[in-house]
């Protein structure tokens, strides 16, 4: 079970956000953040890393995961974000995106791995945290969910590339659906190398 975060309540800290993603990786779509409170006394030996469970048991926990939080966010960056800013930069505005939605009063932020500067409080970034602290596996939870779920609606929009199988990633399947169809505008990621030199393609037929 996840508690990492039990060693943290106080009489002071009566409530910790914890903050994760989904999709710094692929060649295609946003990044989806997530942010979660939960009760201090709430236990769910259930929720663990996104990554470790089935889809299947992803779904049932999203819903549960709403259900018992204090207070949830999910937020998106773009993908003309990501190439605005870059993708580091772009998963902390869709974080903080995330947080802006918690609508319950908190003292403390555990995020995996990503580090901020100028929250309105502390910020802790834990190397693998969705594995440690149950608040931050629920977040990777909720954005991985969501993002999944955006990726095979965009599938339906876009039948020629199989969004909904590859979730965006560099898959071979992807690249040869690059190959053949050329990227999307405003879909794929015209920063991430492996799409650049497509983008440079289309560009050079007009």
């Amino acid at each position: 079970m996840l508690k990492f975060e039990r060693q943290y309540y106080s009489d002071e800290i009566t409530a910790i956000v914890g903050v994760d993603e989904a999709g710094r990786g692929p060649l295609a779509g946003p990044v989806v953040a997530a942010a979660v409170v939960f009760p201090q006394s709430y236990k769910n030996p259930d929720i663990d890393d996104s990554k470790k469970l089935t889809a299947k048991k992803r779904a049932k926990l999203f819903d549960e995961i709403k259900e018992h939080a204090l207070s949830y966010g999910i937020a998106f960056a773009s993908a003309q974000e990501i190439d605005e800013l870059n993708i580091y930069a772009a998963t902390k505005l869709a974080m903080v995106r995330a947080i802006d939605q918690i609508n319950v009063p908190y003292q403390l932020i555990l995020t995996d791995a990503m580090p901020f500067e100028d929250l309105s409080v502390p910020v802790i970034p834990l190397i693998k945290g969705d594995a440690k602290a149950l608040n931050i596996a629920a977040a990777s939870i909720l954005a991985k969910v969501t993002r999944d779920k955006f990726m095979e609606d965009l599938q339906g929009k876009y039948p020629n590339f199989t969004f909904g199988v590859h979730k965006g990633y560099g898959t071979k399947a992807h690249m040869e659906e690059l190959e053949a169809y050329g990227p999307i505008e405003g879909v794929h990621r015209k920063s991430f190398k492996p799409v650049t030199k497509f983008f440079q393609q289309q560009l050079t037929l007009f």
